[in-house]
């Protein structure tokens, strides 16, 4: 879709403001793109988006005219005129602010209907009702504030508060001189149809799992070096990937007998592992991990459709996760959980019926929900495949929070993606006193997270400036393995960021 700026009234140059324009274009009609002729506004087209900035004496306000499918639609928000003359970062928080709420009023009056969640475009919503009830407003002013200020559906902005309770309560409980903990391992036994991440089929990259578990025990022990140097602890863990399970029980025992032997995990207070995929699941490899102290685990079966297993190209079935789950129950006392996608290709109502009462049968700690995405890199994208209809999807969704909730389930965290079908939402559900702490201090960046492995993402997080920087790891495998010195800097580099705050 073309986008043109006005040229005039702008603090300054108005292509900083591509950003939010882009958020809202990919919100409010996802399978368009943004251009930016170099010609004059030019609306005569079939389609097309024109913003504008005026400024009077006493208001200001920006316009964004949305033209599609022949029709226009004209969006205005205004504001304090003197709001302009703020400082920089200020000025552009408004005018964004004021930018996406106009083109989200010419938007919808395209598109006759609200979006469940707004003219919220980040991954985070959650954040918002954390800061306000922080500030001192209560529950039902944060909800009211979602609703009213960012056009929020009710269900969503009450959804969003729960959570942000539940971020409120694990914050509590961290300090300065924690950083939470994340094992990254990029191997799966295939490739699913709909993934993106940074993983491996196994089968074809055999000969680098062994000099992989090698340079990850490598960097365990350098960070747990630099860790205790620097008196840091580690509050919570989460071994993930990928499917860390691929590894082999041997394999598995080393890389944790690494975290054992050389990290602060005196004050761990949790430590999960992602064992994912049912078919890589055995009794030795679960006694591996019970005798290392590992309290929760994930299994994720997506669906229990078998149909819909082979459509996104997992080679086992449904059978094979409740026989999973007998193990991992015997061994782990319930503390797991199991992931969900809403939408999946083949996927219907009355099939995620199906799969939500054979799981809830199983009674795990928690369930996360998800929305399907289809991102870039995913053999669906490129493949032209497709999720579920909208309403579909909708009525999944809803379908979950009812069942969830009548079975004592309760949200506890949640998080958005680009690229998700309906723009909708990614929910994780737990039953009581089973909340997974990481979970929230990750989405919510409530604490630092030391990422170790292939790309891993290392977010270091300042409290009081609201500041994260991050460090990438490399991605890849054998990227990983030839980047030592890299890879080495930045645990130092790490290290010295978070004792800085003490």
């Amino acid at each position: 879709m073309r986008i043109w700026f006005a040229e005039h009234n702008w603090p300054w140059n108005p292509e900083r403001y591509r950003f939010p324009t882009e958020q809202m274009l990919l919100t409010l009609f996802p399978g368009e793109r943004p251009e930016y002729p170099e010609t004059s506004p030019d609306m005569e087209g079939d389609q097309g988006v024109l913003i504008g900035l005026s400024r009077g004496r006493a208001k200001a306000s920006i316009s964004v005219l949305v033209k599609q499918g022949g029709r226009l639609r004209n969006g205005v928000v205004s504001f304090p005129s003197d709001k302009l003359d703020e400082p920089q970062e200020q000025v552009y928080h408004t005018v964004s602010h004021a930018l996406k709420q106009a083109f989200y009023q010419a938007g919808t009056a395209l598109l006759g209907h609200d979006l469940p969640w707004g003219s919220l475009t980040g991954v985070r919503p959650v954040k918002l009702p954390t800061r306000a009830m922080l500030s001192g407003k209560t529950a039902k002013q944060a909800q009211r504030e979602l609703e009213k200020e960012y056009h929020v559906s009710a269900p969503r902005a009450a959804l969003a508060v729960e959570c942000a309770k539940a971020a409120l309560d694990v914050e509590r409980g961290l300090s300065r001189d924690g950083m939470a903990l994340y094992l990254g391992v990029p191997f799966c036994p295939t490739r699913c149809a709909y993934c993106s991440f940074i993983s491996a089929d196994v089968k074809g990259s055999l000969a680098l799992v062994e000099p992989y578990v090698d340079a990850l025990c490598r960097e365990i022990e350098l960070a747990g070096t630099l860790l205790r140097e620097r008196g840091l602890g580690i509050s919570c863990a989460y071994m993930g990937g990928g499917t860390p399970t691929t590894l082999s029980a041997e394999q598995l025992d080393r890389v944790l007998s690494a975290v054992e032997r050389s990290l602060p995990m005196e004050g761990c207070g949790e430590f999960t592992v992602e064992a994912g995929r049912p078919d890589t699941i055995t009794a030795d490899k679960l006694e591996v991990l019970r005798a290392h102290g590992i309290q929760r685990i994930s299994i994720n079966p997506q669906t229990m459709e078998d149909g819909v297993l082979k459509a996104i190209g997992r080679a086992h079935t449904s059978d094979q996760i409740e026989q999973a789950m007998a193990l991992a129950g015997e061994r782990f006392r319930g503390l797991v959980n199991m992931d969900l996608i809403a939408g999946l290709p083949t996927d219907t109502p009355e099939g995620f019926a199906r799969t939500l009462d054979r799981v809830l049968a199983m009674t795990p700690a928690n369930i996360t929900v998800h929305t399907l995405a289809l991102k870039k890199g995913a053999r669906l994208t490129e493949e032209g495949g497709a999720a579920c209809a909208q309403e579909t999807v909708e009525a999944m969704l809803t379908l979950a929070s009812q069942r969830l909730r009548g079975a004592g389930y309760a949200p506890y965290y949640l998080y958005r993606q680009k690229y998700m079908s309906g723009s909708f939402e990614n929910v994780g559900w737990t039953q009581p006193g089973a909340v997974c702490a990481y979970n929230i201090v990750m989405m919510e960046e409530l604490q630092s997270v030391q990422s170790l492995g292939a790309g891993g993402i290392t977010k270091l997080v300042d409290p009081d400036r609201r500041k994260i920087v991050r460090l990438n790891n490399p991605k890849y495998a054998k990227e990983y393995l030839d980047r030592w010195e890299d890879v080495a800097a930045d645990k130092r580099a790490a290290a010295d960021f978070q004792a800085g705050l003490l």
